[in-house]
């Protein structure tokens, strides 16, 4: 995926979350299986981009993540929340349930 297209789909999609990773991140690993079934079942309007930081180096870059993991989420084409290195499940569930609510209708 390249930079371009990222930033048409986070314009097109109703909302979008950015999960950058590492392949030698263990935390990473841990957390993703996790926050996927949180969005499946919370946020299933908003499409999931997993990213190795690594392998696409001018999107990380372009969206300032320089640690794993890192997590966007877009509404409505603009970025809404950043979590980083302490991801906390409850506090992201929180920040986006109001607004998730309100955009779903």
């Amino acid at each position: 995926m390249t930079l371009e297209e990222l930033q048409n789909t986070i314009r097109e999609e109703v909302g979008v979350l950015l999960y950058f990773s590492g392949e030698n991140c263990n935390v990473c690993h841990a957390l993703r299986p996790k926050f996927k079934e949180l969005f499946d079942k919370e946020f299933p309007l908003i499409k999931q981009i997993y990213l190795d930081a690594h392998e696409n180096a001018e999107i990380s870059v372009h969206y300032q993540v320089f640690s794993v993991p890192t997590m966007i989420v877009f509404l409505d084409g603009r970025e809404f929340v950043r979590e980083g290195r302490a991801v906390s499940m409850h506090r992201m569930t929180e920040q986006l349930s109001r607004p998730y609510s309100m955009i779903a209708e």
